[in-house]
């Protein structure tokens, strides 16, 4: 295995898989049905905000950060209108807005960790958190920060043994029927200078 920044064009619609395989429970009411979610997510990827792993040409996992310059999964209404109208654009727009996270100074945002179901278990998160905290030294970041949902305790799990703690909560009420989960648990890692 071995890690990588971004990934060429040709796996862009692999990501995108990748990303809904993840994320669908989250914003699958949101981006659905799945055909246009594809389209979509993968028409808007940044591949320069990604670390990959790599095993020969396979790809197993990803992990997303964002910054002022932009994120992995970017996107903006003129992204959404071309694949859902302008309605479905509109009101899909004004949902996704409520999970936006802003950017604090000296914090590298994580934005999404994603691996393929063939490799979990075989260290593919770990490194790519590694990654990602690796990056934020190397760009001047005193920590890295990002969110779980209260639906997802094996990630929780995986980032308190890399080091995150909690350091706040936000509830989805009364959005949590449409997002599938009722809290977001905000996480920091500090990294050492």
């Amino acid at each position: 295995m071995r890690i990588v920044r971004g990934f060429d064009e040709t796996q862009r619609d692999h990501v995108a898989r990748l990303f809904w395989s993840a994320f669908s429970g989250k914003l699958g009411r949101v981006l659905g049905p799945e055909e246009k979610a594809l389209r979509f997510i993968a028409s808007v990827l940044q591949p320069d905000f990604a670390f990959c792993v790599v095993e020969g040409e396979q790809l197993l996992g990803v992990a997303g950060f964002k910054t002022a310059e932009g994120g992995l999964v970017g996107g903006q209404l003129s992204d959404l209108t071309p694949v859902y109208g302008t309605f479905g654009g509109l009101w899909r727009g004004v949902l996704l807005d409520q999970l936006e996270r802003d950017l604090a100074d000296g914090q590298l945002l994580m934005d999404g960790i994603f691996v393929d179901a063939s490799a979990r278990g075989k260290g593919v998160g770990t490194a790519l958190l590694d990654a990602i905290i690796e990056h934020g030294s190397e760009v001047g970041c005193h920590d890295v920060r990002l969110d779980v949902i209260d639906t997802n305790p094996r990630a929780r799990a995986l980032y308190e043994r890399r080091g995150f703690v909690a350091s706040g909560e936000v509830d989805a009420w009364p959005l949590h029927r449409v997002f599938g989960f009722r809290k977001a648990t905000t996480m920091v890692r500090e990294i050492a200078r």
